[in-house]
């Protein structure tokens, strides 16, 4: 059974796309917790950060890489931002497809939950 995230990269339901290479898609997320609220997704489906392997490791790296350059394109990068990958139910993971939430706009508070 595909993720959401999947079919968003399928083009099967729509999102409100920000960044688009080869490896990976960023959209807006449709339940903001930020002014800016971004998820960036790789198109290889990996369930959680927890069964990333080494071989992810330029994958998990470009991420990271695009992560910055999303939020200065977006132009929230020099205020700040949080980079969050929730991890399994209790990191608070609801969709078992990796991602990185890209939050700006507002001061963020730690802990954070």
């Amino acid at each position: 059974m595909s993720s959401i995230f999947t079919k968003i990269i399928n083009r099967e339901i729509p999102a409100v796309i920000v960044y688009e290479d080869d490896l990976c898609i960023s959209f807006r997320d449709i339940d903001p917790k930020a002014p800016q609220h971004i998820l960036l997704v790789p198109k290889k489906e990996i369930k959680s950060l927890a069964e990333a392997t080494e071989n992810d490791a330029p994958l998990l790296g470009h991420l990271l890489i695009k992560a910055g350059e999303i939020a200065r394109d977006q132009g929230f990068s020099d205020s700040g931002y949080r980079v969050v990958i929730n991890t399994n139910k209790e990191g608070g993971q609801a969709v078992y497809h990796i991602h990185l939430h890209i939050l700006g706009g507002r001061q963020m508070e730690w802990p954070p939950g």
